[in-house]
């Protein structure tokens, strides 16, 4: 029972992220501006732009489950604080970093390019999808090994 307050408090601090973003997502409509961009065959630069962003999403939530995974993937928990000495992390890290601004650069310009957003609103939309995908993410239970750090 001892975990239960700790959960909730972090259960709380990931919907400071879940709530105003699905709201702001819903309320913008970026799903929907989304997936007309992707639907919008006969402009190819819009469709591959808007394809190209929604990949390097996908790819950027593939890596957080992996790095939260990886206590039962490979049996260490991951030193977060020396992740450039970590031959895991060392890899992972840069490609996620990379996907998440490089992601969401596109997002927002496709959104403000080929929507009726407009780019003042794609980069509200675009970050209330991202804080929306990050907050649910954060709600993923990670697992608990104890053993033994590699050096």
């Amino acid at each position: 029972m001892a975990s239960s307050p700790r959960w909730t408090s972090h259960a709380l601090r990931q919907l400071q992220l879940v709530v105003p973003g699905g709201v702001l997502t819903y309320y913008l409509d970026t799903v929907h501006h989304l997936s007309a961009a992707l639907a919008s065959a006969a402009q190819l630069p819009r469709r591959t732009a808007t394809l190209a962003s929604l990949s390097l999403g996908v790819l950027t939530v593939a890596l957080f489950v992996y790095i939260l995974l990886t206590p039962w993937i490979h049996s260490v928990a991951p030193d977060f604080r020396m992740w450039r000495e970590s031959g895991l992390l060392s890899s992972v890290i840069p490609i996620l970093t990379f996907s998440i601004v490089t992601g969401w650069l596109g997002m927002a310009a496709t959104l403000g390019q080929w929507t009726s957003l407009g780019y003042p609103k794609a980069v509200v939309g675009t970050s209330a999808l991202y804080a929306l995908t990050f907050g649910l993410l954060g709600l993923i239970p990670a697992p608990r090994i104890r053993s033994q750090r590699p050096d």
